[in-house]
C-alpha cells in the first residue's frame, strides 16, 4: 500500500516496527511490512527514525507538489544493480535496438488507449458511431507507427508527432462520453484549466513516482531516456516508459465521473487554472491504489497491476545485458 500524508501540519514518527501517523482528525498506525512507499502532499512533519527506518525497509519517501509531481524523493544510496545496465543503455540509444525498444513502448499507449475506448464504447450505444470513428483514426496512428523503422535519431519527430495525434484522438473521445457538466478541451497541464485534467496530471505525478522507483530498483538510469531526449536535470527514461502504464489513470478518472464521486469542492482555483485540494486528492488517490492492487494475468502470471511496472523495468534491464 502507499502510505498518504495529506493533512496539513501531519506527524510521521517511527514506533517499534510501525509508522505511527499523527493529524488533528486521528492517530494510526501502519506496520512497515504493508507500505510500499510513502507520499507526503503537504506540509509535514517526518523524524529521522521514521526516514531511517523506511530506507532500511526499502520503502522510498516522495514528496509531491500542489500538482501531483514529485518534487524530492528519500531513497537509499545503493544503486539496482551492476553499471553495466547503465552502459547499455547509453550504447543502444542510437541504435536500431533503442529504436525497436521505443517503437513497442508506444504501440503498447496506442493499443491501451484503443481497448479503453472500445471498452467504453459498450456500454453508450448511443454514442457508438462516433467512438468507432475516434478508434478508426487511432488505429490508423498505429498503422504507421509499425510502419516506422531505422533509428530514434531519424524517426524521433515521426514517433512524436503520431503519438502525439493518436492522444488528441483519444482525449476528444475520453471528453465526448464525459458528462456534460465536466467536458474538456483536450489537454491541459500545469496547470491544469478543468477538472477532468486536474485528476489526470495528479494521477499521473503519482504513477511518475512509481515508475521511476521501478527504474532505480531494476538498475536502469531515470535519466538516460530514449524518445524524451536528453536534457539537465529530466529523468527522460521516466517520461518514456510511463506512457504505458497512463492508461491506469485514465480509467480512474473516468470512473470517478461515471459514477459520479467528483464533486466541485474538490478544486482550488489557483492563478490560470485549478488545483486538487485534500479531499479531491484522497478520492483519486484511493481510487488509483484500488485500481493498481487488481490481479492480473501478466505474461503468464497473477500479479497486481501496479507490480507489473517492476516486471516491465526488470525485463527491460536484462535485455540490455544478455
Amino acid at each position: 500500500m502507499q502510505l498518504v500524508i495529506n493533512s496539513r501540519g501531519s506527524y510521521l514518527k517511527k514506533q517499534q516496527n510501525c509508522f505511527l501517523v499523527k493529524n488533528e482528525d486521528k492517530v494510526f498506525e501502519v506496520s512497515a511490512n504493508k507500505v510500499e512507499s510513502i507520499l507526503i502532499t503537504t506540509s509535514a512533519t517526518i523524524t529521522t527514525d521514521a526516514i531511517k527506518f523506511a530506507v532500511e525497509n526499502n520503502i522510498d519517501i516522495v514528496f509531491l507538489d500542489h500538482f501531483g509531481d514529485p518534487y524530492g524523493r528519500v531513497w537509499h544510496s545503493k544503486l539496482g544493480s551492476t553499471v553495466l545496465i547503465r552502459r547499455k543503455q547509453l550504447e543502444i540509444a542510437d541504435k536500431e535496438k533503442g529504436f525497436d525498444l521505443v517503437k513497442g513502448w508506444i504501440e503498447v499507449k496506442i493499443n491501451n488507449q484503443i481497448e479503453f475506448l472500445k471498452d467504453l464504447k459498450k456500454n453508450r450505444p448511443e454514442k457508438r458511431e462516433e467512438m468507432d470513428e475516434y478508434i478508426t483514426n487511432i488505429e490508423a496512428m498505429k498503422d504507421k507507427l509499425l510502419e516506422l523503422d531505422g533509428v530514434l535519431d531519424e524517426a524521433r519527430e515521426s514517433i512524436l508527432g503520431i503519438e502525439g495525434m493518436s492522444s488528441r484522438h483519444y482525449f476528444n473521445a475520453l471528453s465526448y462520453i464525459t458528462p456534460e457538466k465536466w467536458k474538456f478541451e483536450g489537454r491541459s497541464r500545469n496547470p491544469a484549466v478543468d477538472e477532468f485534467n486536474c485528476l489526470l496530471n495528479y494521477g499521473y505525478g503519482v504513477l511518475y513516482s512509481m515508475v521511476e522507483k521501478a527504474c532505480i530498483l531494476s538498475g536502469l538510469d531515470p535519466y538516460v531516456g530514449f524518445i524524451h531526449t536528453d536534457n539537465y536535470n529530466k529523468k527522460s527514461l521516466v517520461f518514456d516508459l510511463i506512457e504505458m502504464y497512463r492508461i491506469h489513470v485514465d480509467r480512474t478518472v473516468v470512473n470517478l465521473f461515471s459514477k459520479r464521486k467528483i464533486k466541485e469542492d474538490y478544486f482550488n482555483s489557483i492563478p490560470n487554472g485549478l488545483s486538487l485540494n485534500k479531499d479531491g486528492k484522497a478520492v483519486l488517490i484511493q481510487a488509483l491504489n484500488e485500481v493498481l492492487d487488481q490481479s492480473i494475468s501478466y505474461h503468464g502470471r497473477n500479479i497486481k497491476i501496479r507490480n507489473t511496472i517492476q516486471s516491465d523495468c526488470h525485463k527491460i534491464a536484462n535485455s540490455l545485458i544478455k
